[in-house]
């Protein structure tokens, strides 16, 4: 193993084993790297070594740590992770970072560049220079992960495709493209790729993971104290937005709660949340969080004094991407 050039760095196992890991400065090298020309980060292998020590065994949950936090206080990042193993049997995590095609930041808005072989913070005039020399290419639309077009789940692109033939909201024009050309017309593909776009909304699990920025969601209740009751959390990565709406409105168990009202010698019961209403939320909070950036979304239901209920959503973000907004409610 020779790892000699100025775009690979190495870390310690023990920093990321011990109570304090040190999270933010590894969230700083990747955004280096990424608004340098890539790189590749060697966790495992100790500074200046060649192989990571002998016998060494990664912790079974440290690269989805990892990918989580780096996904938490990164924008415009993304990273790679694989484990791997010498000869000797020692292992250690490879963490790619390929170049960013927007300026790449901490979430606190820090940037920083790779310069040689140090990471330097950029201020001023130098953040501006960053900014015009980065593309403008929407995330949605870029092949990052150069996954092939034929890798996408053919069970989630048949859904996708009858839920847009089965559409009053989109033309008849578009409702007679085959599926390879839905594809292309909805920016799910570029050329022989998967875009980002594709792979969150018809790819498979283990790519939509690979994403980093894949959304998760937590249903959180509390009582009339302020005690939680019941938490529930969607973060496989296995459901598309599109399948998330429906999993939350489906097994969040308040939904299904209702209002009983007397009408002299009948009851009415009355939903105690509207459907219509909470899919709007759910759809509001996935679109306008930015796919740059790792993170979950959160419903949360507060039971208060004389039985009234507060419920609210909350979800990074702003403006939701162009293509992202129409893909997410075709109906």
């Amino acid at each position: 193993m020779a790892f000699e050039w100025p775009d690979i760095d190495r870390k310690s196992l023990k920093m990321f084993t011990g109570r304090n890991p040190p999270w933010n400065e590894l969230a700083k090298d990747c955004v280096c790297f990424a608004n340098a020309r890539g790189g590749t980060i060697l966790i495992g292998i100790e500074n200046k070594a060649k192989e990571p020590p002998e016998g060494q065994i990664i912790p079974k949950d440290l690269l989805g740590k990892i990918h989580k936090r780096v996904g938490e206080l990164t924008v415009n990042v993304t990273v790679a992770l694989t484990l791997k193993t010498t000869d000797s049997g020692a292992q250690y995590i490879e963490l790619k970072i390929p170049r960013s095609y927007a300026p790449a930041s901490t979430t606190d808005g820090r940037y920083y560049l790779r310069i040689s072989d140090e990471c330097k913070p950029l201020l001023g005039d130098e953040i501006q220079r960053l900014l015009n020399e980065r593309s403008t290419q929407p995330w949605e639309t870029r092949t990052s992960l150069q996954i092939p077009r034929g890798h996408a789940d053919q069970v989630k692109l048949a859904i996708f495709a009858k839920g847009i033939r089965e559409s009053e909201r989109v033309k008849l024009s578009v409702k007679e493209k085959s599926e390879p050309e839905l594809l292309d017309h909805y920016s799910m593909t570029e050329g022989p790729w998967l875009t980002n776009m594709g792979v969150l909304c018809i790819g498979r699990q283990a790519d939509r993971a690979r994403l980093g920025t894949a959304p998760v969601i937590q249903f959180i209740k509390y009582d009339e104290r302020g005690q939680k009751v019941n938490k529930l959390i969607w973060d496989e990565n296995d459901l598309t937005p599109m399948e998330l709406v429906e999993a939350v409105w489906r097994e969040v168990p308040d939904f299904r709660e209702q209002y009983e009202l007397p009408d002299g010698l009948f009851r009415h019961y009355l939903p105690l949340y509207d459907e219509v209403v909470v899919r709007e939320l759910l759809v509001n909070a996935l679109v306008h969080r930015p796919y740059t950036q790792g993170g979950g979304h959160l419903f949360e239901s507060a039971s208060r004094s004389f039985g009234d209920r507060q419920s609210w959503f909350a979800s990074p973000g702003g403006h939701p991407p162009q293509y992202f907004a129409r893909h997410l409610s075709p109906q």
